[in-house]
């Protein structure tokens, strides 16, 4: 008997120890196949750090550009490169010098480079000189051992050189110097507010004084539109824009609160009036919510067109759904003595539903539509970039230019901070109405 009772317990040992084995096989088998299928090794083959770094850095820091027309021979000085951010030639920084046809741009490091009129220079200290020469025929690259290293990209239309001091950029039609600073430029004023170049102290005075910096206009007025209607930064389209966020999603959650909690009794197998207009509910409850919003906002855009009304209507089909299993599971989750007292006292079926069900159900119903209106607000920024409403679409255009990453970061730092508000008033208005 010892010796069957040793026997059966070594083989359920070595079951276990094999699972164990082939369960650690699968696994490995497993992430083999995803590093083939996904391509894990070309990635790290093509992956470019140095955009990646320069894509980081445009994230929270602007350059100021240097820009020369090579065939009028006409020098630009421009903050992040936009019209608007142009500065004044009589405003030029610093480090920024025009002597007859010559411009020095001199960046960190003791680096400098010179706009001549016959080619482009950059003086790098233990280095030497590269120069550039640009013609309508091509481009030729100097460097002073006749090697061109990795921090150089150079073809017969384009050079490139990259260092931590800065960049620049050559082809036959212009030559660009970039030098970062850290900050976001013109986020309060452009270049074209005459608030631009006043610091804080000038500016708080100024809010106090008489002398009007714009004619016929107070200080505080001015500064106000001028803030307001900034052109680099459109403060007031980003308001207007997350505004329209919180539309898609409140709209779209409360819509199909309304229309799920009638439906959801109808469902519900404590109240439904048949099982065939049940199962006929169930089924319609999941067809909406197994299709999922972006396909909803897809489907809709198509039919609709765009807007912020078409993707509150697919946030409302695809919670109708939801809503429509959640509140129906309460439903039947309830207790039937508070049902069975009111029906004693010779209430009717209304009344019964109005006082003895609703008290039950609220708090969990409340909880999963405020849930569900948070959790809308930040989906609401990827259906507002598909349907071309919302913070969703200034998020995608900034995106797009592949250069503004500084507005991507504000952006997505609104959205967060807007997830963050919705959060603290749910839960407020949460408390209030489950708790009083």
């Amino acid at each position: 008997m010892t010796a069957a009772i040793f026997a059966d317990a070594n083989r359920r040992i070595s079951r276990k120890r094999w699972t164990a084995f082939a369960t650690l096989g699968a696994v490995l088998a497993y992430f083999i196949y995803i590093f083939l299928a996904f391509d894990v090794g070309g990635l790290a083959q093509r992956i470019r750090l140095d955009n990646a770094a320069v894509l980081l850095r445009d994230t929270y820091s602007h350059r100021v550009q240097v820009t020369r027309d090579n065939r009028r021979d006409e020098t630009v000085v421009a903050i992040d490169g936009e019209r608007n951010g142009r500065i004044p030639d009589g405003r030029w920084p610093d480090w920024v010098k025009a002597e007859g046809g010559t411009t020095e741009v001199e960046l960190r490091g003791g680096v400098k480079v010179f706009y001549n009129p016959d080619d482009v220079r950059m003086v790098i200290p233990d280095y030497g000189t590269v120069t550039i020469v640009p013609a309508s025929s091509g481009i030729t690259l100097t460097t002073p051992d006749g090697v061109i290293p990795d921090w150089i990209s150079a073809s017969d239309t384009r050079v490139g050189i990259t260092r931590p001091e800065g960049r620049l950029t050559v082809t036959k039609a212009r030559s660009e110097t970039f030098r970062y600073f850290l900050g976001w430029p013109m986020f309060f004023f452009t270049t074209e507010s005459p608030f631009y170049d006043m610091g804080w102290g000038e500016r708080a005075a100024s809010l106090f004084s008489d002398a009007q910096v714009v004619p016929g206009t107070s200080n505080a007025a001015a500064m106000w539109k001028d803030f307001w209607h900034n052109t680099a930064w459109r403060h007031a389209d980003v308001a207007w824009a997350m505004f329209e966020t919180l539309l898609m999603a409140f709209l779209g959650t409360m819509l199909s609160a309304i229309v799920a909690t009638p439906l959801a009794f109808l469902a519900a197998r404590n109240f439904g009036p048949s099982m065939p207009l049940r199962f006929g509910i169930r089924r319609v409850f999941d067809f909406l919510r197994g299709v999922d919003g972006l396909i909803w906002t897809i489907i809709l855009a198509r039919a609709f067109g765009p807007g912020p009304l078409t993707g509150a209507l697919a946030i409302f089909l695809t919670d109708t759904g939801s809503f429509g299993k959640l509140f129906s599971e309460a439903l039947e989750n309830t207790d039937d003595k508070q049902v069975e007292g009111l029906r004693s006292t010779g209430a009717n079926a209304v009344q019964r539903n109005r006082f003895g069900v609703i008290p039950q159900v609220m708090p969990v119903i409340t909880s999963q539509i405020l849930y569900m209106l948070e959790s809308n607000t930040r989906g609401a920024t990827v259906i507002g970039a598909i349907v071309g409403g919302g913070i969703g679409l200034l998020l995608t255009q900034a995106i797009q230019t592949q250069k503004d990453w500084e507005d991507v970061t504000y952006y997505i730092i609104l959205v967060v901070l807007m997830v963050m508000l919705m959060d603290t008033v749910s839960g407020w208005i949460r408390r209030k109405l489950i708790k009083g």
